[in-house]
């Protein structure tokens, strides 16, 4: 159950992370977990389902990346291999003027993101594509690419690379610095470390930025 102090442990979390948000955002972003909660007793979306962890994992570790997102100032992304719909869902809740795609090839999942985008309110701002990501062909491409748990750095680079846009970025989030799947990069590839510190996780966690040359 959802209430008061995940509420609590969520505001804390995001004052801690310099990230003021409305209280509308706020209660958007307690009712994704009561969605995810809700369809995991039948679609196994996520391992975690204590309350507090869900708060920590899902939306603070998706939130914290989202000042340094920013700071690139995209206007579309795209989640790849989305599953439960991190970090693209709490993101989109975050920043409305962001424009942002949930891909993955999993028809459950994807079954569930489309109805959280609804019941959530976003969408007129989130799509959700079911393909694997080497169909994907988009009328417009993206200026950047995120994903959570898709694949190491070279495959996620070499299978997202068409639906890159010039001049766009991938971002990334791993947990310890993978400098392994990094020196396994191309030589065409720019690769940077941002850290990030997520409230109440107590582990490792980063962004990987990838530019082509």
């Amino acid at each position: 159950m959802i209430g008061h102090r995940q509420e609590q442990q969520l505001r804390e979390g995001l004052a801690e992370l310099g990230l003021p948000l409305a209280d509308t955002a706020v209660e958007r972003l307690l009712a994704y977990l009561g969605l995810l909660l809700k369809w995991n007793k039948t679609y196994s979306l996520t391992a975690i389902t204590e309350p507090e962890r869900m708060v920590s994992h899902h939306l603070l570790d998706s939130l914290a990346a989202y000042a340094p997102i920013a700071a690139h100032a995209p206007t579309r992304l795209l989640d790849v291999g989305s599953g439960g719909g991190q970090p693209g869902i709490p993101l989109a809740i975050a920043q409305p003027d962001w424009h942002i795609t949930l891909l993955d090839s999993n028809h459950k999942k994807t079954a569930f993101l489309r109805q959280a985008v609804i019941e959530l309110g976003l969408n007129k701002q989130v799509e959700v594509v079911c393909d694997r990501v080497e169909n994907v062909q988009p009328a417009q491409a993206f200026d950047l690419i995120t994903s959570r748990a898709f694949a190491d750095l070279a495959d996620f680079s070499r299978l997202t690379r068409h639906l890159l846009a010039d001049g766009g970025r991938w971002a990334a989030l791993k947990g310890v610095q993978p400098f392994e799947e990094i020196s396994a990069l191309p030589e065409n590839i720019h690769s940077e470390i941002t850290p990030l510190a997520v409230p109440g996780l107590g582990a490792e966690r980063c962004i990987v930025w990838m530019t082509p040359r």
